[in-house]
């Protein structure tokens, strides 16, 4: 790979985190109440490189959607600290790109593999990276499973 070919990779990986971090939030805070550095940890744990000065923001915007809300609680080291939860409507929204997220599952698997690639479930075969599927792989490849969806899943995070 070469170094221009690896730094398009890069960007376009950075890309398609930003796109997704908001769902990420959401599907941590659904599991529980939690403040920015634990978010950030877990972001970190499931390779979703993150720093403050991209989660900040993000977590105002929610806050200001009526997504996520948040309670001051003091801190046994250090200063109070800020959790955010998630809100009624917040879990709403999850529900949809949930739905949203599946959907883009499909589709990227139809694209990438082929036209019926999300419904097949016979193979487990799939194309070395950077080949492209002959036409057989691309009618082989299995709809997504559940441990599938959860690996790909942003809200999955990895165990240490």
């Amino acid at each position: 790979m070469t170094a221009e070919s690896f730094k398009n990779v890069d960007n376009v990986k950075a890309q398609m985190r930003k796109g997704i971090l908001e769902y990420c939030i959401l599907s941590i805070l659904s599991r529980g109440d939690s403040y920015a550095p634990q978010i950030i940890a877990e972001l970190k744990d499931a390779d979703m490189i993150v720093v403050e000065g991209t989660l900040y923001p993000l977590l105002a915007r929610q806050k200001n959607q009526g997504l996520l809300s948040y309670r001051w609680e003091e801190s046994p080291q250090g200063p109070p600290r800020k959790y955010y939860m998630i809100t009624d409507r917040g879990r709403e929204v999850l529900g949809e790109l949930d739905g949203v997220w599946e959907e883009m599952v499909a589709q990227i698997r139809t694209i990438r593999y082929g036209t019926g690639a999300a419904e097949e479930g016979a193979a487990t075969k799939t194309p070395t990276e950077g080949s492209k599927p002959d036409a057989s792989e691309a009618t082989q490849m299995p709809a997504a499973t559940e441990a599938e969806t959860s690996e790909a899943s942003p809200e999955t995070t990895k165990e240490n």
